[in-house]
């Protein structure tokens, strides 16, 4: 288990050099820098100044020379410094990783609790009408995009509705609340929530019960299943205890990579709610090209990636003996 842990260690550490490369290429390749862009309503501006701006910002040099500043400050622990926050981005990424954490953790919280029962309902009750109903709002749920979902919900929640829920913001702006936190604090929290949340929720739990649904249906038709029924065994145990553990392999392999997505999803839904995470600070910087934080955001998933595939194989072996780690 050590060796098999250190060996994918040094593979992901090489992988993550690859790609940063691949990122910073991309990142570097795009149309606009961002002197061009923030100076753009600016006709005072020389082109001479616009290139003073980029060796200031680093942004004179070629991509070979810049990655590798880039990559050299990174291995130190510096992530450069925010172009249009003016802040490190390692403290950006501290600050508002929380927010957009607490978010999506809810929200993968509550798709697990529907999407268990409701995938073993329908596996259970396999081409009925229950089975087609789930389906349908399964594929529903997939294919609306969630800026669809969350414009209807602000719409109809919101103030050109039933005027029950806020649409933006984390707080009510006209509420002086303290800096700990209280009862009246975390209940306005939790109602600038619901609806982002709700989103998440919407949009993501159809893979989780397919993934459910699929795999109860094969675990059901199972020799030991009909095994275990034949004996007498009772449905609630044979159900719950034999053939949902087999489902727990393919449902923890999504679950490892579902890790990055927590951080990486909630760009559109935190832009649309005006929510202050890292995917909402993540679409304005592309917007401007923000280099800096843009290299630091995405190395921040792609090295949230690797620890999700990593704990999954880990995993593996707790959730079935048979798997050995070699």
């Amino acid at each position: 288990m050590k060796q098999y842990i250190l060996r994918r260690i040094i593979i992901s550490f090489i992988v993550l050099i690859g790609v940063s490369i691949l990122l910073y290429t991309l990142v570097r390749l795009m149309p606009a820098d961002y002197v061009s862009l923030s100076t753009s309503t600016s006709s005072r501006i020389t082109d001479e100044q616009r290139d003073h701006l980029r060796s200031i910002y680093g942004l004179d040099k070629g991509i070979v020379e810049g990655y590798i500043d880039w990559v050299t400050s990174a291995l130190q622990g510096d992530l450069g410094v925010s172009l249009t926050r003016n802040r490190p981005v390692s403290e950006i990424i501290g600050e508002y990783a929380p927010i957009t954490f607490s978010i999506s953790f809810i929200a993968l919280i509550f798709e697990l609790l529907i999407a268990i029962p409701v995938g073993i309902l329908a596996a259970r009750k396999p081409y009925s009408k229950v089975d087609y109903l789930v389906t349908t709002l399964v594929f529903i749920g997939i294919s609306l995009p969630i800026f669809f979902i969350a414009a209807i919900f602000k719409r109809v929640f919101g103030f050109y509705g039933l005027n029950i829920l806020p649409t933006s913001g984390m707080l009510t702006a006209r509420v002086i609340y303290p800096d700990h936190m209280t009862l009246a604090k975390f209940i306005d929290y939790a109602k600038h929530l619901v609806l982002p949340i709700t989103c998440f929720v919407v949009t993501g739990v159809g893979s989780y019960v397919r993934y459910v649904r699929s795999n109860m249906l094969e675990a059901l038709s199972s020799d030991y299943v009909r095994t275990a029924r034949a004996k007498g065994v009772s449905e609630h145990r044979v159900v719950y205890s034999h053939a949902f553990r087999n489902t727990l392999i393919p449902i923890v392999t999504l679950l490892g990579g579902s890790l990055p997505s927590l951080f990486s999803g909630a760009a559109v839904t935190e832009g649309i709610f005006a929510i202050e995470g890292l995917g909402n600070i993540a679409l304005s910087a592309s917007h401007f090209a923000d280099v800096p934080y843009l290299m630091g955001f995405n190395i921040f998933l792609a090295l949230l990636t690797i620890i999700g595939y990593l704990l999954t194989d880990i995993l593996y072996a707790v959730v079935d003996p048979r798997v050995r780690l070699s």
